[in-house]
C-alpha cells in the first residue's frame, strides 16, 4: 500500500467508524431501550464492529509505514473508543501528515 494512500484509507475508515459509533449511540441504542427494537443495535452494532476492526488495522498499517511513535499509535487506537475521537484524530492527521 502506498504511504500516502494508507493515510487516505485511514481517514476514510475513521470517519466511517466515527459515524457508525454515533449512530449506534444516538439512534440504535434509544431504539432498543425506548422503542423495544433490539434489531437496530444488532445491525448497527455489527457494522460498527467491522468498521472498528478496519480502522484499528489501518492505524497499525499507517503507523508501520510512517514510523509513528507509540504515543501516536495509542492516540489513534484510543480515538476509536471515544464518540468523537476518530474525527479529532482525523484533524490531527490532516495537520501533521
Amino acid at each position: 500500500m502506498n504511504p500516502s494512500s494508507d493515510l487516505i484509507w485511514l481517514r476514510r475508515s475513521g470517519i466511517a467508524e466515527g459515524l457508525s459509533f454515533l449512530i449506534l449511540l444516538g439512534i440504535a441504542m434509544p431504539l432498543k431501550y425506548l422503542a423495544g427494537q433490539p434489531q437496530a443495535v444488532r445491525i448497527v452494532g455489527s457494522l460498527h464492529g467491522a468498521l472498528f476492526i478496519i480502522y484499528a488495522v489501518m492505524v497499525l498499517i499507517a503507523a508501520r509505514n510512517h514510523k509513528w511513535p507509540a504515543k501516536e499509535i495509542g492516540l489513534g487506537l484510543l480515538a476509536a473508543f471515544l464518540p468523537f475521537g476518530p474525527f479529532w484524530f482525523d484533524r490531527r492527521l490532516r495537520t501533521q501528515y
